[in-house]
């Protein structure tokens, strides 16, 4: 085994599996809850994984070319997972994200030397509380950009290898968890977690239960959209459908609210240790339903998305 890296890229992956018998026993619910930690990646997420994997298959491919810009739309985690790379490699990042994001993953791209372009929300929208329109928007300015500059647009949301990136991870998962998962529930974003992670999982075990994790009034899948309704989780319940999800793969959903990501969030924190974000209380919050109901008794696995030091300034923590 080498003893140092050369790159902090080399410390992406590997991450650990926490199983949540604290949390499981607080909630008072059978069953086990099995935790991915991505949020102790580098930059503090999973989306480490498909940043590096998105801009190396652009380089093996040749489409993105040397001392060409490079530019994202998200909301944060991508941004600083892709700040955090191209740092490493020497390319030049432009990050494109709305005003209604924490104010510490904005940071964090410029940390990294990453230029951020903060868009402005759309007339009616709550700051914290990312919609459709304001991600809509955030794409518009992302195209006049490409336009002025020639940058590589990543485009994670249609970028089939976003999912490709989270396979290794799915495949740690099933070794560390020795293949005994019943279940696995994601919360959807761009839905490559849920691509990458479903495939690896159906490829080992056709008959594993996979469940989409949306917020309430804003579900897509969950067939549960309410004119005007937001929500506080970032990242993601963008109530829309997204390119890589196969809706055939998707078991079921649970539908989670605000006040229960919130308490399951900090329970993570002040029960397990584990210091985490909203999407990843909304994942284990979905885990706790199903223990309650459909799947009690069973294995469920999750992903801890990113880590609460990106919510310091949010009604979270």
């Amino acid at each position: 085994m080498a003893r140092y890296i050369t790159s902090i890229t080399q410390a992406i992956g590997n991450t650990p599996l926490l199983r949540l018998d604290k949390l499981t026993a607080k909630y008072g619910v059978k069953g086990e809850i099995y935790a991915k930690l991505e949020h102790l990646n580098p930059s503090f997420s999973k989306k480490d994984r498909i940043a590096l994997g998105m801009i190396e298959s652009a380089e093996k491919k040749g489409i993105l070319k040397k001392n060409q810009p490079v530019l994202e739309v998200t909301s944060g985690n991508t941004g600083t997972g892709l700040a955090l790379v191209c740092a490493a490699k020497g390319y030049r990042f432009i990050c494109c994200m709305s005003k209604g994001n924490s104010v510490e993953r904005v940071k964090m791209v410029q940390a990294f030397g990453g230029e951020m372009v903060l868009v402005d929300q759309a007339p009616n929208s709550v700051k914290g509380k990312v919609s459709n329109d304001d991600l809509m928007l955030v794409e518009k300015e992302a195209e006049k950009i490409v336009k002025e500059t020639g940058a590589y647009l990543i485009n994670q949301f249609y970028n089939l290898d976003n999912s490709a990136a989270q396979e290794p991870a799915a495949e740690e998962m099933w070794e560390q968890s020795g293949g005994c998962l019943d279940a696995f529930a994601d919360f959807i974003g761009t839905g490559g977690t849920f691509a990458g992670y479903t495939g690896v999982f159906k490829r080992h075990n056709p008959d594993i239960r996979c469940y989409a994790v949306e917020p309430r009034g804003c579900a897509y899948y969950g067939h549960d959209i309410e004119q005007g309704a937001m929500h506080i989780i970032q990242g993601g319940g963008y109530a829309k459908c997204v390119s890589n999800v196969d809706p055939d793969t998707i078991d079921g959903v649970v539908i989670v609210c605000e006040d229960e990501v919130v308490d399951v969030t900090r329970d993570l924190a002040g029960v397990e240790g584990v210091f985490a974000g909203f999407s990843s209380g909304a994942n284990v919050a979905a885990a706790i339903q199903l223990l309650k109901k459909d799947m009690e008794g069973k294995k469920i696995g999750v992903v801890i998305n990113d880590c609460g030091l990106k919510y310091m300034s949010t009604s979270l923590f």
